[in-house]
């Protein structure tokens, strides 16, 4: 059995076992349970930084973290899927007033973060260097009050530090959700891995497609690759009593049906049917 964390609790917790139980992973949404297993994978609830540190010293398979919790224990590098959600941008920030406008202008300078061990490398990579002060709650106003001259911080809509009169002078790293491995280990572990990372890339396909069934006349077929880009070969299907019309089944974005649906029907399509796809393997 291989192990894996997931988020104890939170909105990113909330996401993940969304996508586990879209893969077909049935898990506990009490949060009461310190551990579960389903489908053969014992599921370990944890905070995401400390699955990172877990993950790090090889003791878990894999988790679900964030990718500042990755950059933050060096394992940025490992095997990893990434799940699109929880997106947000690592950035340096300080006051409105204060008179910097890049990392270089901190030199000698005290900046506070939730990240003191990817900070220091990351300064260091630029050849400043400051006073790094590790915390655990709220950075922004640490940097109104004048106590850190900058911050290292996760930035998702900036309305935190617009309230602080605080803004961005250096973009570091964009972030998201991801589902990371530990790198190597023996056959049976990598391949239960590898039939988890299907799973999950195959429900993640699937919650962005459709599955659309169509009647259409036979000279119209070839006008729908104009209309679905990338449409190589659909399946077609003769309808009993009919030679004026053929049933079309294909695998379309949502976006592109909705963006195209008038020009579906301006083809003379009928019997228009979009159904859900569970999962998509390409």
């Amino acid at each position: 059995m291989i192990r894996v964390a997931i988020p104890s609790k939170g909105r990113l917790r909330e996401s993940v076992l969304n996508v586990l139980g879209q893969a077909g992973y049935q898990i506990s949404v009490t949060g009461a349970a310190a551990s579960t297993e389903a489908e053969g994978v014992g599921f370990i609830e944890m905070r995401p930084r400390d699955a990172a540190a877990w993950l790090a010293a090889g003791r878990l398979d894999a988790a679900f973290i964030s990718t500042d919790a990755a950059l933050e224990n060096n394992i940025e590098d490992y095997p990893t899927l990434d799940l699109g959600f929880s997106r947000s941008t690592m950035i340096v920030a300080c006051r409105d007033d204060a008179p910097y406008t890049s990392a270089a202008d901190l030199s000698g300078k005290t900046v506070a973060t939730h990240l003191p061990k990817w900070t220091r490398r990351w300064f260091d990579s630029q050849g400043v260097d400051v006073t790094i002060v590790a915390m655990g709650g709220s950075l922004e106003g640490i940097c109104a009050q004048g106590l850190a001259d900058a911050i290292v911080d996760l930035r998702e809509t900036g309305r935190s530090l617009a309230r602080n009169s605080l803004h961005a002078i250096e973009e570091i790293a964009p972030c998201q959700a991801v589902f990371t491995m530990a790198d190597g280990g023996d056959a049976e572990r990598q391949h239960g891995l590898s039939a988890m990372v299907l799973r999950l890339t195959a429900a993640d396909t699937a919650t962005k497609r459709q599955y659309l069934v169509l009647h259409i006349a036979p000279d119209k077929v070839s006008q729908l690759g104009d209309v679905f880009p990338g449409l190589a070969a659909p399946t077609i299907l003769p309808l009993a009593g009919r030679n004026d019309l053929v049933a079309i089944h294909i695998v379309v974005n949502k976006a592109d049906l909705w963006a195209n649906l008038s020009t579906l029907r301006g083809l003379g399509a009928t019997g228009i049917v979009a159904l859900p796809t569970e999962a998509i393997v390409e």
